[in-house]
């Protein structure tokens, strides 16, 4: 009687522990995730994917940093690029900072609202350029 009873009780702590495992794996995830990551949608350029992440999170009126990651054929990171941005047609391009060679070039700029809430995200490869908008929504 007493080896049935610590078989149940044993029994439902491994059940108890598995959805506690779960419980903390999905609220992991749910944090991980954030909610803002589809707030600037990617766009493609000569067979590569230009995708844009903001610090702070939130976007904020004023100096941001912008991370541009650009990715190639199977998910690939593309460094050998030139990227410069700027948020408004009269300020001069500033070249980002790539980080290694993992395809991620980062940057800070003002944004303000009116004609500061676009990034402008000039690439050079090859003898190329071409500018990406990215249309940028600020938190109130």
């Amino acid at each position: 009687m007493k080896n049935n009873n610590l078989c149940t009780i044993v029994g439902r702590l491994q059940q108890a522990s598995a959805k506690c495992v779960v419980l903390f794996l999905l609220g992991v995830l749910s944090a991980c995730s954030g909610d803002h990551a589809d707030d600037i949608p990617a766009q493609k350029w000569q067979g590569v994917e230009v995708r844009i992440e903001v610090r702070p999170t939130p976007l904020q009126a004023g100096m941001n940093e912008f991370l541009v990651m650009i990715t190639g054929e199977r998910g690939m990171p593309v460094y050998d690029l030139i990227v410069s941005l700027r948020t408004d047609d009269q300020d001069e391009w500033k070249q980002a900072i790539q980080d290694g060679q993992v395809g991620v070039y980062r940057r800070a700029a003002d944004v303000e609202p009116g004609t500061r809430s676009v990034l402008q995200v000039q690439i050079k490869r090859k003898g190329v350029e071409n500018i990406l908008r990215f249309p940028l929504q600020l938190t109130h």
